[in-house]
């Protein structure tokens, strides 16, 4: 899709924006707790919205999980936008701004059906599957940086 832009956002500056697809996407279709999807957490987190004619069709959030990790997480694109690669755009706009920032590593809690997407992305699942929010997941991490291992 050649109309789409990816702009790096506050939640505080487009908190309607995103609250609005998020609840769409994750508690109406996947029927997850919204007392769970919205945790608390979003004021310390960055935000990415993808927009198609200044619409707002899909989000992703990004916290820093350690010193040199970070964790992206609550990656929805609305349901009429899905299958044209948005939500691919929106995480490679999410990891070129970490690897800009130089954070090492990256992970991810995918949804199982969504290992196939985080692969094509270069992430490798972790360990065996795990329930959150009644839905099974794998914890998949991703290097950023290439180290020499002679250091």
């Amino acid at each position: 899709m050649n109309n789409v832009v990816i702009k790096s956002i506050l939640y505080s500056d487009a908190s309607e924006a995103i609250h609005k697809i998020r609840d769409q996407v994750f508690v109406a279709e996947q029927g997850i707790d919204p007392r769970l999807e919205f945790d608390g957490m979003d004021d310390r987190a960055k935000h990415f919205l993808a927009y198609s004619q200044a619409q707002p069709i899909g989000t992703v959030r990004v916290r820093n999980w350690s010193e040199n990790t970070a964790k992206i997480e609550r990656l929805a694109v609305l349901p009429a936008f899905r299958g044209q690669g948005i939500g691919t755009q929106i995480m490679e706009a999410a990891l070129s701004d970490l690897s800009n920032a130089g954070v090492e590593q990256v992970i991810v809690y995918a949804q199982i059906h969504a290992r196939p997407f985080y692969r094509k992305l270069n992430f490798v699942a972790q360990g065996e599957p795990f329930s959150e929010a009644g839905i099974l997941h794998y914890k998949m991490a991703k290097c950023l940086t290439l180290r020499d291992p002679n250091i």
